[in-house]
């Protein structure tokens, strides 16, 4: 494993994390336009997204660590770590592969809790329209043993009238 291997899963982590901001943004249209039939399936495609990422970073770190000690660098340094180790011009690229991945991670926290509040904010006005919908409660019986409480009270009619 070396410098171009490592870069090449670097590239491919930025890739998918790309994916996955698409993704993000596709949901939060969904959730704003209220086409909520399409949240399970973005969901499930996130889900592979990041199945994905779980097993590239595996494979990123076993790498990261092989030129780490090569480098004389601790076990698992930060990216940052062995930019600053590598020599030219890897040093460069993988600063810039650094730089990258921190946008990306910073604009997919961003918008993952925007979506939060949108979906807290849907349950919240969806709960409270319930609560205005129901039916008025029966009421019960006092200890004088008439009906209290509710405007409605049960009326029977004598059919023989």
């Amino acid at each position: 494993m070396d410098y171009q291997h490592l870069s090449t899963l670097l590239w491919r982590e930025q890739e998918l994390l790309d994916l996955l901001l698409f993704k993000a943004e596709e949901k939060q249209y969904l959730i704003l336009s209220g086409k909520t039939r399409w949240l399970a399936r973005i969901a499930h495609e996130i889900e592979v997204i990041l199945d994905q990422l779980r097993t590239l970073e595996v494979e990123r770190s076993a790498a990261t660590e092989v030129i780490a000690g090569r480098l004389g660098l601790s076990a698992d340094p930060s990216l940052r770590q062995v930019a600053e180790a590598a020599p030219a011009p890897w040093n460069d690229l993988l600063a810039q592969h650094h730089e990258a991945l921190l946008t990306l991670i910073t604009d997919l926290r961003s918008l993952s809790d925007a979506n939060r509040e949108l979906i807290e904010g849907g349950l919240s006005a969806i709960g409270d329209a319930l609560l205005r919908t129901r039916p008025p409660a029966a009421g019960t019986y006092g200890a004088s043993g008439r009906h209290s409480g509710g405007a409605h009270r049960a009326v029977t009619l004598d059919g023989a009238l």
